[in-house]
Parts: C-alpha cells; sequence; structure tokens
C-alpha cells in the first residue's frame, strides 16, 4: 500500500484552492446586484418563453484573457443596449473555460496569466473578480458550463449558459444544468445530430439525485428539480450549417417537441469564418417571423480575427477562435435593431 500511495504521489500533483463559499465571501454578490441578476434571469426566460419579444443576443469574445479589453467590450455593449433596448436584450459573452480537442490553454479560468502557470487559484478569484464588474456595469453575463466543479463558484453570478456541442451528451453536464438556477441552451452535435440536444434538454428539465461539490468543498448528493429554461442551440454541423428557415422546418418534421431556439452564428453555422456571421445574423433576422427564434450567440471583440499566444500580442484581439470586431459588431447590431423595429411595425399595422 505504501508503494502504492508513493507512486500516486509521484505521478499526480494535488494544489488546495478556495473553497466555493471562501471565494463569495472574498468577493461577495451584494442584495442589489442580486436583485438584478435575478431580474436578468427572468428576462431572459420571457425571451425563450415569447413573452418578451425583443431578441436576445449573446455576444462578447470567445474566451476572455484580458479584463481591461473585456471591460472595455463591456463598456461599449452596455452603451449600445441603451440605443436598441425596444428590440434586442444583449447578454455578455464572458467565457472563462475553453474545451479542446487535443490541448492548448484551456481558458482564463485555468491560466490567467496565459504563460503555462495553471495558477487556477488566481483565476478563480480573477474571473470572480471580472464577473462582479460586469455586472456592476449592468450587463447580464453568459458562460459555457465545463467543469462541473466550476459551476460552484459563479452559479450566483450568471444570467444564461451553454453546454457545447461535446458535451451536450454527457450526464453528469445535463443534471449540473438540472440544477442551475438560470437558462441553459444545449448545443446539436458536431456532426449536426439534433437528437443529442434534445435528449439532453428532456433530462435537463427532470430532477435528479448526483454526486456534486457542495459550497464547502465536500462531496454531497444534490437534489435537482429539473430546469425548465433548458432550450436547443443551433451551431451548425461539421458539413454545414443549420441556422435556416428550411433546416429549421426539417427539424420541426422529426421532433414531436421542439423547445425555445437560440442560434449560434459562428462554428458550423458560419463555416468557422467570424466574417461571415453578419450574413448568418441577418438572415436568422429576416426569416424570425416564421422561426420564432428567441436568441442568437455571436463572437465579437475589440478586433476582427484571433491571434496566437506570444509576447506581443494585439490588444482586444481573440486568442481563440476568430472575432468579429466591435466596428462591424456595432454596425450589424443597429441594422438588426431597425430589421426588428420595421418587423414590429408591419406586425401591428
Amino acid at each position: 500500500m505504501n508503494a502504492l500511495n508513493t507512486a500516486l504521489q509521484q505521478s499526480t500533483q494535488e494544489t488546495t484552492l478556495l473553497l466555493p463559499q471562501q471565494l463569495k465571501q472574498k468577493l461577495p454578490l451584494n442584495d442589489a446586484l442580486a436583485r438584478q441578476v435575478a431580474q436578468q434571469r427572468q428576462t431572459i426566460q420571457q425571451i425563450l418563453n415569447g413573452q418578451d419579444s425583443r431578441l436576445m443576443i449573446v455576444t462578447g469574445p470567445c474566451s476572455i484573457h484580458d479584463e481591461t479589453a473585456v471591460l472595455e467590450y463591456a463598456e461599449k455593449l452596455q452603451k449600445l443596449q441603451q440605443q436598441v433596448d425596444q428590440h434586442i436584450v444583449f447578454v455578455m459573452r464572458a467565457y472563462i473555460e475553453k474545451p479542446r480537442t487535443t490541448v492548448g490553454w484551456k481558458g482564463f479560468l485555468y491560466d490567467p496569466q496565459l504563460d503555462g502557470s495553471n495558477n487556477m487559484q488566481l483565476g478563480l478569484e480573477k474571473s470572480r473578480a471580472l464577473y462582479l464588474k460586469i455586472i456592476e456595469m449592468g450587463l447580464p453575463i453568459a458562460s459555457e458550463i465545463l467543469s462541473p466543479i466550476a459551476t460552484a463558484y459563479f452559479d450566483d453570478l450568471l444570467a444564461w449558459g451553454a453546454i457545447g456541442a461535446r458535451t451536450s451528451e454527457s450526464q453528469i453536464h445535463r443534471e449540473i444544468s438540472s440544477h442551475m438556477p438560470f437558462a441553459v441552451g444545449f448545443k446539436n452535435g458536431t456532426d449536426g445530430s439534433i437528437q443529442i440536444a434534445l435528449d439532453a434538454i428532456q433530462s435537463a428539465t427532470q430532477p435528479h439525485q448526483f454526486l456534486g461539490l457542495g459550497q464547502n468543498g465536500l462531496p454531497c448528493l444534490l437534489s435537482s428539480q429539473g430546469n425548465p429554461k433548458a432550450h436547443l442551440i443551433l451551431r451548425g454541423s461539421n458539413t454545414g450549417p443549420n441556422y435556416s428557415l428550411a433546416e429549421i422546418e426539417k427539424i420541426k418534421l422529426k421532433s414531436t417537441y421542439l423547445p425555445a431556439l437560440v442560434i449560434d452564428c459562428s462554428h458550423g453555422n458560419s463555416a468557422k469564418n467570424p466574417l461571415l456571421q453578419p450574413d448568418v445574423l441577418m438572415t436568422i433576422v429576416a426569416e424570425r417571423p416564421h422561426t420564432a427564434v428567441r436568441g442568437v450567440m455571436l463572437e465579437s471583440h475589440l478586433q476582427d480575427g484571433a491571434q496566437k499566444i506570444s509576447s506581443a500580442m494585439q490588444y482586444g484581439q481573440s486568442i481563440t477562435d476568430g472575432c468579429l470586431g466591435w466596428e462591424k459588431t456595432e454596425r450589424l447590431f443597429l441594422q438588426v435593431a431597425d430589421a426588428l423595429a420595421a418587423q414590429h411595425l408591419a406586425k401591428t399595422a
């Protein structure tokens, strides 16, 4: 047994982190902001239910890596929100974890210094502090649910969550989603399979009992009531897009139940070309009276494109998937607001 323990110690290294309740005490969400987050969650739910006719747009960098640039983006987005509030509700994309097909930088939560030091304690603190600053600006926050353990540190801050194409089939992610107090969208599989996401939604809406991490850091039995806010995200596939009216009609024919729809303008729907996202979004908006799409997702940052991690990186440019720059993003969202306004006038005329 001693030899086995020695071998395990040699092959693994453990670093103790703050408990979820400790981090929340260190960086608390005050009562006023907690009420704001609750109201934002309710607004998103009303949009998904069709009670609020505005379009939800989840927009922001593919992933966070520079707090200063992210806060500048958030400030611009909040100012734009005031201009388009009648027809659009923005949710700030603030992803701190990135799934990797093989290896690579796993996100701000894991390696906030971008140097391979993997200072996750610092990542936890910086991520929560940054989230609080964005919330203080008045914006709701969106993130991907990737590590089930990480949810305990941020579940009081998020207004919307996404389950990625590679994890929609994961039982633990379905269980965790059933436990979250905010709307969660499930993406279709990378091969285009819609059934994977529909099965996940059905599972997430039901009660579950499962092994999880408590706020005190101890393993515990978590009992969920089910998440009635689970919905479908169409993100295209390896073989092509699935955002058009024709594709949505095909899905309706094959499905006995189609939950609320959110469409990702990136990934398979734009052939991984960020500069094609405006074409995708304007098509979605034009067809919205026939599709009842409730929301969209857009990868957007201060600068177009993407770059590799280096000692001379461009400010405001993604280090993961390529993004649409802010000037193009702002122009696009103003066009969307005008198109939605015209649709509203036509409907009420």
